[in-house]
């Protein structure tokens, strides 16, 4: 029996785990209370981290598919058929890949995912960022000149705080990594300060809310433009220190100037008054942080919220200043000039529908048309990285369809699930306790500047091949140099490009590959601590608060902060053009859960015990008329689809307003998930529109679809 410390890979908390190991299992899993950073704090996805890494139903061996069926391949066949039956598919833009949300959740993705995107040499890659933060990411490219210049809120400093269409207390954070979501907010309460949330449903963190404004489902950006408009109107824009680093900003009135409180009022359910008095909080407390987010961003104007939610701390002087959003400095990261050639997209357009690349990828709504129609360049293989997309995608009905057609298709992926099945190849990743670990991406989004890394819990079982590995030998494939290449050598050629560009000499320190080039990035970065400190320090080491980081952070053409970028601009329009729409059929929301994240979580017993969480959320007052009863089953109907879920009335969701979770649907036949399919669920996706996207980033509108609901 040993204990060890690690950090929880589950979702962006990056929680300090301390886990207690015998032999090859995890036998207890708690907070670790001497994490300075998480402070012990573990949510359920935490605490059943040892069951999950123990589930019987995770794949171990590769399978290959032959007359239908899966069968057991050793590591070298799986690799050599993979790398005989690319041969077939000369064209690289007739292989596609789509990259999920778990890559971000490990070391090696962070790493490697992008080495492997560039070895496949296909213009078709995919990834979940387009079901999700796609538009904050497009936004603050504008803005800032780069995509990863997304500031977080800087709650432990803050006084006041208006969150729109997010669930921290569920969600632990999402492009915000705040362990303790819910300490947080009640410290910010008990020092005097105030958080109002902006939602259709009354969800945990509603309930805890100083007050809580019900707004009609993808209408936030009318709020929020409203909301810049008083600013201008009640004369309370006050830059402050950001005069010196923000473009000119006084056309903004212009551009706002059809979104008064009182043209805004019926659009969003949400009066006049309430809005004049939100802007006066945001502007008049002393230190004001405005944060919006899936519930912005995956809607028909996701670009265009994220805008107005940075404009907003901007023009109250709460950008980049303790207390309000603030950019962390993460200990692998590299300071900039201030200046930068900036951001753009369309370097290419897709195939079929003429989508502009943003980030080199494609919207992920128009992978099943790439795959579907015919033509030069027809995507006929595909190979998924950790995603899910026969459940995450909108249409899904469309997408297992479309991925049945493929000619080949490889799963990177633990298990037989609603998307492997289609796979002719899955290639199983070892589980959490067998990986080493270090938060790439979400110390980009941390509330406080930490470095932390842990090497494996328990040892890789003989046999088995690390992520690393998989990802190496995949490059090595895509690159044509087959299935045997020597990793090793090809690594240290990866190592030595990147000490040439830095201009250093030492050697790099580490076990592994990933562990060398870890030392490097951490040697070379801002706070020039090493891998070995790291390892000295299990509980991880705390760099501080967040500090001011302007202009250093900024990659614009003008070393300033674009205000006003163009593409933003000439969009506004089409919002303008919507303002006087009505909604006249009910709409559909997703909403999380504590206990779940999108579908990864529910082969869990713990998880999905007790009462279902797969419900339809209807409002009494719609019930009554429609005639449904709790517990009973309604028909949901929209333009893609129909299916029949369990009902739950209950005053916490809106008027006119219906909400599903998303991540269910584990009743698919040759998936081999036992516990999920004993509480399967019914797939929110089968309804959401696969042609209803925002435009500027093109992310998928799954927040705000129209149904039809009658009793089943």
């Amino acid at each position: 029996m040993r204990t060890v410390f690690t950090t929880c890979p589950l979702c962006e908390a990056t929680c300090g785990l301390e886990l207690t190991v015998e032999g090859d299992r995890i036998t207890k899993v708690r907070g670790d209370r001497e994490d300075d950073f998480s402070k012990g704090f573990i949510c359920p996805k935490g605490a059943s981290l040892g069951t999950l890494d123990a589930d019987p139903d995770r794949l171990s061996t590769p399978l290959i598919k032959s007359d239908g069926e899966f069968h057991e391949a050793t590591w070298d066949e799986a690799f050599r058929y993979i790398d005989e039956r690319l041969k077939d598919f000369p064209d690289r833009d007739t292989i596609a890949m789509y990259l999920g949300n778990p890559v971000v959740h490990s070391l090696a993705g962070g790493l490697y995912a992008g080495p492997l995107r560039k070895a496949l040499g296909s213009r078709n890659v995919f990834t979940a960022s387009t079901v999700d933060q796609m538009p904050k990411h497009v936004q603050v490219g504008h803005m800032y000149g780069s995509i990863f210049s997304i500031p977080v809120p800087d709650i432990d400093r803050t006084d006041f705080m208006l969150v729109l269409g997010a669930d921290p207390f569920s969600s632990n954070g999402s492009l915000w990594t705040v362990p303790d979501a819910p300490g947080r907010f009640k410290a910010l309460q008990k020092r005097g300060g105030r958080f109002v949330v902006v939602d259709p449903r009354r969800s945990r963190t509603a309930q805890a809310a100083d007050q809580h404004v019900v707004i009609r489902p993808g209408t936030d950006v009318f709020l929020l433009l409203s909301l810049i408009h008083e600013l201008f109107a009640q004369d309370l824009v006050d830059l402050k220190d950001l005069a010196a680093h923000v473009t000119e900003h006084s056309g903004i009135r212009e551009h706002v100037a059809a979104f008064t409180p009182e043209a805004v009022a019926e659009r969003t359910g949400i009066d006049a008054q309430t809005i004049r008095d939100l802007a006066r909080q945001v502007a008049q407390a002393d230190r004001a942080a405005v944060y919006g987010r899936i519930g912005t961003t995956t809607v028909e104007f996701g670009t265009i919220a994220s805008w107005a939610v940075d404009t907003l701390n901007i023009l109250t002087g709460n950008l980049d200043r303790p207390g309000g959003v603030m950019w962390p400095l993460p200990a692998h990261s590299k300071r900039g000039p201030g200046r930068g050639q900036g951001f753009g997209i369309g370097r290419w357009h897709s195939r079929v529908k003429g989508h502009p690349e943003v980030m080199g990828e494609y919207p992920a709504v128009t992978m099943v048309d790439e795959i579907e129609t015919p033509g030069e360049g027809q995507v006929r293989a595909l190979f998924t990285i950790g995603g899910n997309p026969a459940l995450s995608l909108p249409n899904s009905t469309r997408v297992s369809d479309a991925l049945s057609s493929l000619d080949f298709m490889v799963s990177v992926d633990p298990y037989l699930n609603e998307t492997t099945r289609h796979a002719d190849v899955i290639l199983p990743t070892p589980p959490p306790s067998r990986r080493d670990h270090y938060d790439i991406a979400f110390l980009n989004n941390s509330v406080r500047n930490v470095a932390k890394y842990s090497r494996a819990a328990i040892p890789l079982e003989e046999g088995r091949v690390d992520e690393t590995d998989i990802f190496f030998r995949l490059a090595t494939i895509f690159s044509g140099l087959g299935p045997e290449a020597d990793l090793d050598a090809l690594a240290a050629m990866q190592l030595k490009g990147l000490k040439d560009k830095l201009g250093v000499d030492f050697e790099p320190e580490g076990e592994t590959r990933e562990e060398r080039l870890l030392d490097l990035k951490l040697r070379t970065g801002p706070y020039g601590v090493s891998l070995r400190q790291l390892l000295d320090n299990p509980h991880g080491i705390d760099l501080g608060p967040l500090t001011s980081r302007l202009p250093e952070v900024l990659r614009t053409p003008s070393g300033k902060i674009e205000l006003t970028p163009q593409p933003i601009v000439d969009d506004l329009p089409r919002v303008r053009d919507s303002l006087t729409a009505r909604e006249t059929e009910l709409v559909l929301v997703g909403r999380r859960h504590l206990r779940t994240n999108n579908s990864w979580m529910h082969n869990v017993p713990a998880l999905v015990k007790g009462k279902p969480l797969c419900t339809l959320l209807v409002n009494p007052g719609d019930a009554a008329r429609i005639g449904l009863v709790d517990g009973a089953t309604a028909q949901v109907t929209s333009r893609v689809g129909k299916i029949e879920v369990q009902v739950e009335v209950t005053g916490d969701i809106a008027p006119g307003v219906v909400s599903m979770p998303h991540g269910w649907g584990h009743d698919q036949p040759g998936t081999q998930l036992s516990v999920a399919r004993e509480h399967a669920g019914v797939n929110v996706n089968l309804l959401t529109d696969d042609l209803r996207i925002d435009p500027l980033s093109g992310t998928a509108v799954l927040n705000g679809t129209r149904v039809q609901v009658v009793p089943a």
